[in-house]
């Protein structure tokens, strides 16, 4: 059976050493007069997060893999075994509020510690970590726009844990064009409206854990304009609250079936049926998307965070098989006294390993230096710094849940070849792991979309102002480690793919006044290597703290000159990739711009 242990030690480098997130933190009225920017605090919060992730989820993991959600014939559906109790003492020991508003019940941490826990709890187990996750979503959105009523009745018992909540986007005839929905509501006369329509894939969309569910669900109000513009967002709980706000009558929205996928098996993924089910106008009419992107945008990066929890899970019982798997042998031996070495003796099984933890303490770093700014857009109480964080967040977002997606299936993959046969079988776990991954890429706005807006709305819509903001950061990072010879290197090759971005964004945007389809065929390479610059960004900042370190003396554990050693392969062995990236988006989209008949479309 796989193991989780919780990366403690890298995330206490990254909040402590690398982000200097306490003295930020401290220059932000609301977390130092709560007295919750303390490095101490920050510390035990940790300790106890990995205790959960480690003793309680870890070992359900593939109890829901394969008992999976069961429905019952009135649409009640059941969590595998063990889920509900997780849930309890989940909410009994706070974390569900965690990171939220105290005058709602919250703990008012910074979304730092939430973002680290929450990439323990995917490790461990992802799928029932999507069922208090959707929930930040709804309070996100409801506590932006709600109205005063709805924040009063619904926050406390979402911050609680005591009710869930969901967002209700997809219908089977509309997945990503949310223009097309057909999801009807119609005004009760009464401040009510009455909702019918399908929605599907549906996360969490019925379960057992809670005595109530809160969908935020996508309508249009009859008289609307057609397209995203006449969209609405609207309140439909499963139970109609009470005046003393407890569940009360059953309001009509049911689960009709639940999906049968490749993997999450542990969540409840439902088809939802609304058939006049009473619902309440959250924020503006017919400004639905604008304010469901406040949920979207917050689990786009908790995507992110679920390709990077199943990459370090599935990275971590690679190397535990690699070092004790005996097949074949080496020069010098590295187990003379066995028949066979260790496999992690054979140098591309150390490229598989060192593949995977590049790419995972890289996305650490970009999960919580993300985290960070997202504080700071929130609480810093100079408007300037909170605009320069909110373009920062803007800009880093879809690469968050894009490069770190489609990294995290990469590495599942990798780290189930690592056990040849044994990957393939279920007994292992390694393949629950390469299942659990490949959703990632597809749902909160497939990786192909999230590329589409970081090139269109977060690059060229703007002229780049985003782009050179984190272009300064960089300049001013190479220009820091200036003299330092073990770090010129690295320097050097990431202002030069840094550079390189301008050029390129040059040449797509020139290409788009031509042909608006020019950015379509060439977004996701952009979009990757500027994951790339990103990620070598943070490897350079990482490695000239490890350097100070060593250089202080402080490495008598080796984690510094393992943090180096894998910044090294990072730039050696991965980061070049920006070069044949660099070349495929400046071929533009001639090479896709085919006859659509060699597919069997009439032109």
């Amino acid at each position: 059976m796989p193991q989780y242990k919780a990366p403690l030690r890298d995330m206490r480098f990254l909040i402590h050493e690398v982000l200097g997130a306490e003295k930020q933190l401290q220059a932000m009225p609301f977390y130092k007069d709560n007295d919750t920017a303390d490095a101490s605090l920050f510390d035990q919060v940790l300790d106890e997060a990995a205790r959960f992730a480690e003793n309680v989820l870890q070992p359900l993991n593939m109890v829901g893999d394969q008992e999976g959600c069961v429905r019952s014939e009135d649409g009640e559906v059941k969590t595998p075994t063990g889920f509900k109790e997780a849930y309890k003492k989940f909410c009994d020991a706070g974390w569900t509020a965690l990171d939220a508003d105290p005058q709602y019940g919250g703990q008012g941490m910074p979304h730092l510690l939430n973002i680290a826990m929450l990439e323990m709890l995917n490790g461990a187990n992802i799928a029932w970590t999507m069922y208090p996750g959707l929930s930040h979503g709804a309070y996100a959105a409801l506590s932006a726009v709600g109205t005063e009523e709805q924040k009063r009745v619904y926050l406390p018992k979402i911050v609680s844990g005591e009710w869930t909540g969901t967002m209700c986007l997809t219908e089977a005839h509309a997945g990503t064009d949310l223009g097309l929905i057909r999801t009807k509501a119609t005004d009760n006369g009464d401040g009510t409206y009455a909702i019918t329509g399908t929605k599907i894939f549906i996360s969490a969309g019925e379960h057992d854990l809670t005595s109530n569910i809160c969908h935020l669900v996508l309508a249009r109000l009859e008289g609307s304009p057609e397209g995203t513009k006449g969209i609405s967002l609207f309140l439909v709980p499963k139970f109609i609250p009470t005046a003393d706000g407890q569940p009360g009558e059953r309001n009509s929205v049911v689960c009709g079936s639940l999906e049968h996928k490749m993997g999450i098996h542990g969540n409840a993924t439902a088809v939802l049926n609304f058939d006049g089910a009473k619902g309440w106008l959250v924020g503006e009419m017919n400004k639905g998307m604008n304010h469901m992107f406040i949920m979207m945008n917050a689990a786009r990066l908790g995507t992110g965070l679920q390709g990077l929890g199943l990459g370090e899970v599935a990275y971590q019982n690679a190397v535990a098989y690699a070092r004790d798997r005996l097949q074949m042998r080496r020069e010098p031996r590295l187990a003379p006294d066995e028949k066979a070495d260790p496999i992690i003796a054979h140098s591309d099984v150390r490229r598989m390993l060192l593949t995977g933890r590049a790419y995972n303490e890289a996305g650490r770093a970009l999960a919580l230096w993300l985290a960070l700014a997202l504080d700071t857009e929130f609480s810093h109480p100079d408007e300037a710094k909170r605009q320069e964080a909110s373009d920062l967040v803007a800009l880093l977002t879809p690469i968050a849940k894009a490069f770190m997606t489609d990294n995290g299936f990469n590495i599942a993959v990798q780290s189930q070849q690592v056990y040849g046969g044994h990957g393939y079988i279920r007994e292992w776990g390694m393949e629950q792991f390469v299942r659990d991954a490949r959703i990632g890429q597809i749902y909160e706005g497939t990786n192909g979309i999230q590329a589409l807006d970081l090139i269109g709305r977060k690059v060229l819509m703007d002229g780049g102002k985003k782009l050179q903001q984190l272009a300064g950061q960089v300049q001013a990072l190479i220009a820091e480690v200036e003299g330092d010879e073990d770090l010129q290197g690295w320097a050097a090759q990431l202002g030069k793919a840094a550079d390189q971005v301008a050029t390129l964004t040059m040449v797509v945007g020139q290409k788009a006044m031509q042909d608006q389809d020019e950015v379509n065929a060439v977004a996701v390479d952009y979009l990757r290597y500027m994951g790339h610059v990103v990620y070598a960004f943070l490897w350079l900042k990482m490695a000239k703290v490890a350097t100070d370190a060593i250089k202080a003396g402080q490495d008598k554990d080796k984690f510094y000159t393992y943090k180096l050693q894998t910044a090294k392969f990072y730039f050696e062995k991965l980061f070049p990739e920006t070069k044949s990236l660099s070349t495929t988006i400046k071929a533009g989209g001639a090479a896709v711009n085919v006859d659509l008949s060699m597919f069997g479309v009439e032109s």
